[in-house]
């Protein structure tokens, strides 16, 4: 069976610093903007043999990047510069305990001064390739 040529590519970014149950955490939290926003990203719904129904998932595999602070930086302003929209999450949200806490947290941070320790996004596989050059694939 040959692999699926996407048009597009869906990656996650996260710091290499993060603690171990960070990282799961980081990522179910980034792609799920993805889910919520791109139509096109989830497919159909699973039925098995008996008849059990069960959640649509992403239609293409899920890249996960690992990043120093400045290579997370890099990755996030060239997504800015070539107009992709990306999920970000910040440290500050490991202290909040609510959706509209998150949000808070967010605005009141200027763009340079996020401390960013995870991003997702989702876009023609050669932009991103773009902006995720010299990133590594997390281990």
């Amino acid at each position: 069976m040959s692999p699926i040529e996407f048009d597009t590519k869906l990656a996650v970014v996260l710091r290499d610093d993060l603690a171990v149950w960070q990282k799961p955490n980081v990522t179910a939290f980034l792609v799920s903007g993805i889910a919520a926003t791109v139509s096109d990203a989830v497919g159909e719904p699973y039925q098995d043999a008996a008849g059990n129904r069960y959640l649509p998932m992403f239609r293409q595999p899920v890249l996960v990047f690992a990043a120093d602070a400045e290579g997370i930086r890099r990755a996030y302003e060239r997504a800015m510069q070539r107009g992709v929209e990306i999920a970000i999450f910040t440290g500050d949200l490991f202290d909040t305990s609510h959706d509209a806490a998150n949000r808070a947290a967010v605005a009141a941070v200027e763009p340079s001064d996020l401390d960013l320790v995870g991003l997702a996004m989702r876009a023609d596989r050669r932009v991103v390739d773009r902006v995720l050059d010299r990133l590594r694939p997390h281990p």
